[in-house]
């Protein structure tokens, strides 16, 4: 098998229970209640709390919505929808305060980088997501998928920051998958993926690639394969597999613990 498409082809009974097992067990061995998720109206965040309902019913499980002043109202209502779906509380909590008190702050050429300000509003969510999970005796349930993961597009002590991640050893191709195998609402799936840090953002306009031909040359790696194999199978430039694999090195630090020097 190479790098079409059947190549990502999953047994959603195998994987869903796989993950349902593992979040139930994952709580039961932290002696806590339960689990906090962020929901976006995105189907990341869509999958993983739709498997965490599985899990651990819908009593266990608290959406939080997390909006900034840029996101779409599209997000919030299908996040709402979903929630209403699934039966499970959730609670809506804007972080522009938190957001425009750190602007407020700070040396004003920080503004100049919507990374810089992006960043912080990814922090705010984890800000607000562990104080209900300390709170409440919960868990942070993260909702990353194995593709963000390998190329650090996720934000470091942001949405990074979670207690486990049911869904970071999955492609984001499995991701889809899934969504459709858990009656995920269309309108979720189908809309372009975006963290809602700014008007207009989307996941792949930042990546510079489709998730669908990411995923191919990430498996691509996986499988060991030359970047002129990979460049060959996919019809791509080789610079485009050179890319991605950057995008990996580079945020290698993001998949580990900070460093610490011994004595």
């Amino acid at each position: 098998m190479g790098l079409d498409s059947s190549a990502f082809d999953i047994d959603c009974d195998i994987i869903s229970a796989k993950v349902e097992l593992f979040v139930k067990e994952y709580v039961e061995n932290s002696k806590t209640k339960g689990v906090v998720v962020g929901i976006s109206g995105g189907i990341d965040s869509a999958v993983s709390v739709a498997l965490a309902v599985r899990a651990l019913g819908k009593e266990k499980v608290l959406g939080l919505i997390l909006p900034n002043a840029a996101l779409d109202p599209k997000y919030e209502k299908d996040a709402r929808e979903l929630a209403k779906q699934l039966g499970i509380e959730v609670k809506k909590i804007p972080i522009v305060e938190m957001v425009e008190a750190f602007k407020g702050s700070v040396d004003k050429e920080l503004l100049e980088a919507k990374l810089i300000v992006g960043n912080v509003m990814a922090r705010s969510r984890m800000v607000l997501l562990y104080a209900y999970a300390n709170h409440l005796n919960y868990l942070v349930l993260g909702t990353s998928n194995k593709t963000e993961i390998l190329v650090g597009y996720t934000t470091k002590y942001g949405d990074g920051g979670a207690d486990f991640e049911p869904c970071g050893g999955l492609y984001k191709t499995h991701i889809y998958t899934l969504a459709k195998y858990l009656d995920i609402p269309e309108d979720i799936i189908a809309k372009p993926p975006s963290a809602g840090l700014w008007d207009g953002q989307t996941d792949e306009g930042e990546l510079g690639i489709t998730y669908e031909l990411l995923d191919k040359v990430l498996l691509g790696f996986e499988k060991e394969y030359s970047h002129e194999k990979i460049a060959e199978e996919l019809e791509i430039d080789n610079s485009l597999v050179k890319k991605v694999e950057q995008m990996v090195k580079k945020s290698e630090h993001k998949r580990n613990m900070p460093p610490i020097l011994n004595f």
